[in-house]
């Protein structure tokens, strides 16, 4: 049975990942699509179909020669499971290859209350009760998620604010070794952004028991230097102002939670279109998602309040139309990111290929909340 590491060669990857696209297509178009010969694409076809991944979807006429067979992807072949660790619990998510969320489950727990030891056993356990009743050969990875600062390439976290403990817990590592399977780690605003197909240029605004954001620009996902980008909630606006859980006075986060205790959503709305504001002049962004508890209790205030606050910033809201909308996903949306980091490997999506890049393979329940 081939696990992830031996489906990651590059042409069976991006076979697989043409057939999901195309949800049924012959060896022909695959061969144009991918521009690999037809030997190869027979090979790669048969060697998916011997592992259940794949499976005729019927015939079609050829013009001159006998009926082409039709290939399809077989979404229950395999499995992923994504996971938001966060300053209030964990949100886990089960998904198929076709990116469709078949099971759920959020825990509120306090992290900050336990060592980080005994939280990683716990999101193991959480994690195992999951997948118990799949054949443990067909699960192909982990997909984690959680607050920053932390290091993607090595999977360590950093000082996480809100979570001092966590500095320097090679997280990847210690959940892989718990499970025995391959684990991937991001941000949490980056697994959000990656979520769900968007403008080349976006960003993915998380409010919930912090503020951040992940980004896309020029089709590409934007981690940085340390692969540390987004935080974006920890901009200083007022020196003078409370403060933060990372030490500094007047970041916009503390301020919009500020404004969240004291039950003013209309103000906490008003100071993250500041933000978002200054965030479109500088980056040229085209559309922002929003996302996390504080905006899903009341989305249509948030969108709409944070929408006015950007058009009025902006010079020329006429030419710089900026598309200001709240996650489909819900509570969900960051897990299910984080289950994308894993399929979209799998399909030979990186999130060097473009807009429909790394953790876009998978697919969101139905809209919740107006677009």
């Amino acid at each position: 049975m081939a696990n992830l590491t031996a489906l990651r060669d590059h042409n069976t990857a991006a076979v697989l990942g043409r057939i999901r696209a195309a949800d049924e297509i012959s060896r022909v178009e695959l061969a144009l699509a991918t521009g690999l010969t037809a030997q190869a694409i027979s090979k790669i076809v048969q060697r998916l179909a011997a592992e259940g991944l794949i499976a005729p979807a019927g015939r079609v006429p050829s013009a001159g020669g006998k009926p082409r067979t039709l290939l399809r992807l077989v979404p229950q072949a395999r499995w992923v499971v994504g996971v938001q660790l966060h300053r209030h619990g964990s949100t886990l998510v089960l998904v198929d290859l076709a990116g469709r969320i078949v099971d759920a489950t959020a825990t509120r727990f306090d992290p900050s209350g336990a060592t980080p030891q005994q939280t990683l056993d716990l999101i193991a356990a959480q994690v195992e009760a999951v997948i118990a009743e799949l054949p443990r050969e067909r699960v192909l990875g982990v997909g984690v998620a959680c607050p920053g600062p932390l290091d993607q390439r090595t999977g360590v976290l950093h000082q996480v604010t809100g979570l001092p403990g966590w500095n320097g817990i090679p997280l990847r590592a210690e959940l892989a070794a718990r499970l025995g399977l391959p684990v991937f780690l991001d941000k949490d605003t980056t697994a959000g952004v990656l979520s769900r197909p968007g403008a080349p240029d976006r960003a993915f605004v998380y409010l919930g028991d912090g503020l951040g954001a992940g980004l896309v620009l020029g089709g590409r996902v934007q981690r940085g230097a340390r692969t540390n980008a987004g935080e974006f909630g920890h901009q200083v606006i007022d020196p003078r102002g409370p403060r933060c859980a990372c030490g500094n006075h007047g970041c916009l986060e503390a301020l919009c939670r500020a404004a969240l205790a004291d039950g003013d959503r209309g103000r906490a709305a008003d100071l993250l279109g500041e933000g978002i504001a200054n965030l479109v002049r500088l980056l040229d962004l085209a559309q922002v998602v929003l996302a996390g508890d504080a905006v899903l209790a009341d989305p249509d205030l948030f969108r709409d309040r944070i929408g006015a606050v950007v058009r009025e910033r902006l010079p020329d809201p006429g030419w710089q139309q900026v598309g200001v909308t709240v996650t489909d996903a819900g509570e969900q949306v960051v897990a299910l990111g984080a289950a994308g980091l894993v399929l979209g490997t799998l399909f030979g999506e990186s999130d060097a290929d473009g807009p429909d890049a790394a953790g876009l393979a998978v697919q969101a329940p139905a809209a919740q909340y107006p677009e």
